[in-house]
């Protein structure tokens, strides 16, 4: 149960219910991490203006790539919301349940290629210790494999905002929908 209160759509009036009624429109329903943020409803418009245009948005990064990194650093981070939505979309790329199931739990045991691996292992050290070091050489690993600045940049946004997310769910006390968080727009 949520430590605030929270708006339910059947309560929302005025601009609160427009963006309410937007999100299902365009992402196939309501999620209990935008409802969190009902008191202040245009913080609702930014974050998911933020969230499309760092996940869905042009980048050299694949889709499948940013969720998995939001699953990294959720499972970092203890956040089950988080991992369960975004271990579903990774499912939707990948179609293997147990692959993605060891995304959450230890990826270093996946067979990744090596750029999925070093793409997860940014993600885990970013959330664990943002200024680790040996980060300089690390970047250059990253860039002689193939990486872009773009690319890396991508990745980091990526890596930040779950960490932005999974704060504001553990921090609120988010739960998980009545339906296990399935049945959202994945491309």
């Amino acid at each position: 149960m949520p430590f605030i209160d929270v708006i339910q759509h059947e309560n929302a009036e005025g601009r609160l219910k427009e963006i309410y009624d937007d999100l299902i429109k365009t992402r196939g329903k309501l999620a209990e991490v935008h409802k969190i943020q009902s008191l202040n409803p245009e913080t609702i418009v930014a974050h998911m203006d933020l969230y499309m245009k760092i996940m869905y948005g042009k980048s050299p990064l694949k889709r499948y790539q940013r969720e998995m990194i939001g699953v990294v650093v959720s499972a970092n981070n203890h956040c089950a919301y988080c991992i369960k939505h975004h271990a579903e979309a990774v499912l939707f790329y990948w179609k293997d349940e147990t692959k993605v199931k060891q995304l959450s739990t230890d990826f270093t045991q996946l067979d990744l290629d090596e750029k999925d691996a070093l793409l997860c292992q940014l993600a885990k050290q970013l959330t664990q210790k943002p200024n680790f070091e040996g980060k300089a050489a690390f970047m250059e690993k990253l860039k002689s494999i193939g990486l872009s600045d773009r690319a890396i940049l991508d990745a980091t946004l990526v890596t930040a905002y779950f960490n932005f997310v999974n704060r504001m769910v553990l921090g609120l006390g988010v739960n998980l929908e009545a339906d296990g968080g399935t049945g959202y727009k994945y491309d």
